[in-house]
């Protein structure tokens, strides 16, 4: 299948970023190259796009939709990993980030990477497909109280209690190793009232599983602290999210970063010496509008925060 994938809020991550030609941008979930590929022209010729993903049909797609050259650099890796591969690209700085959470539409599509369940395939969901550990291995393996857990607290599930007990039940008759025997456990495990609504039955538990394979919420507060430290004086980063955890996690980070001193009120004197280092400019998510949801339903979740390094953090300015 062709690696096709559609940018959400194309329009406004451009405009957000602030996009200047010589401007050092990298786009940590590269994907299909969608949003990359306008980052490129609007920083060419003297700008250098870094593109980073995991997954190898995303980085040969963007290799077929780039123009590669010299100020086009594509890295195979996961953004947990960015220190490493930032330094191992000689990257000096970056001047824009953009981060476009969950899986993408393509790994979605491709039905044997297992991650939808709305079709019947192995149980899979790894993003890096050479990753060690798949959805089928954590249904299988992990404890009851393990699977509730994962379930409740990636998947916000509120039957999770029920959903892991039938999981461990019906892997005691057999291994659950497919997406449709998945869906048929977790149909079997939430009333026929609760069902009706809501949406699929499964999607929370996908959600849940996909998340714990790919520790993507654990990868992300390590990626977000990097790009921090990488961004140059007045610098932005833009951060694409589609669930509530995600974005929670976005948030908080931008939050502290604008937040100046944390002393317990009554102290005579700061004794923290902690300064903003932030500006945070979506103080609501941008969302897309309708237009896009409609021609576009997967960005119907989207929520894109942006914030901007301060020239100088001792000053609370950022010009």
């Amino acid at each position: 299948m062709e690696y096709r994938h559609t940018p959400v809020l194309l329009a406004e991550v451009t405009q957000q970023l602030s996009l200047q030609p010589g401007s050092i941008v990298v786009d940590c979930t590269l994907g299909g190259a969608g949003h990359a590929k306008r980052i490129a022209e609007l920083i060419a010729p003297t700008g250098i796009l870094v593109g980073i993903d995991q997954d190898e049909a995303a980085l040969k797609a963007a290799e077929d939709a780039l123009c590669l050259g010299q100020q086009v650099v594509l890295l195979k890796g996961n953004f947990g990993e960015l220190d490493r591969l930032l330094v191992e690209a000689q990257i000096p700085w970056v001047d824009g980030f953009l981060f476009d959470l969950g899986v993408s539409s393509p790994q979605l599509d491709i039905v044997e990477r297992g991650f939808t369940y709305q079709e019947d395939a192995p149980l899979d969901m790894r993003m890096d497909q050479c990753g060690p550990v798949t959805a089928a291995e954590i249904v299988n393996t992990y404890s009851e109280s393990q699977l509730a857990r994962i379930i409740r607290d990636y998947g916000e599930e509120r039957w999770a209690l029920r959903i892991a007990a039938f999981i461990v039940a019906a892997r005691a008759r057999r291994p659950v190793t497919t997406t449709g025997e998945l869906v048929d456990v977790i149909k079997a495990a939430i009333p026929a009232s609760a069902r009706r609504a809501g949406g699929h039955p499964a999607k929370r538990t996908f959600q849940a599983l996909r998340i714990e394979v790919n520790s993507e919420l654990k990868v992300l507060e390590t990626a977000l602290s990097a790009a921090l430290k990488w961004l140059s004086p007045n610098g932005r980063i833009a951060v694409i999210s589609y669930h509530s955890l995600e974005d929670r996690i976005v948030k908080q980070l931008f939050s502290e970063g604008e937040s100046a001193c944390e002393c317990p009120q009554g102290l005579p004197i700061c004794a923290c010496q902690k300064v903003p280092i932030l500006r945070v400019l979506t103080k609501r998510p941008i969302v897309p509008g309708q237009d896009e949801i409609e021609s576009n339903p997967r960005a119907r979740s989207a929520r894109m925060r942006v914030a901007q390094k301060l020239a100088d953090p001792t000053s609370g300015e950022s010009r």
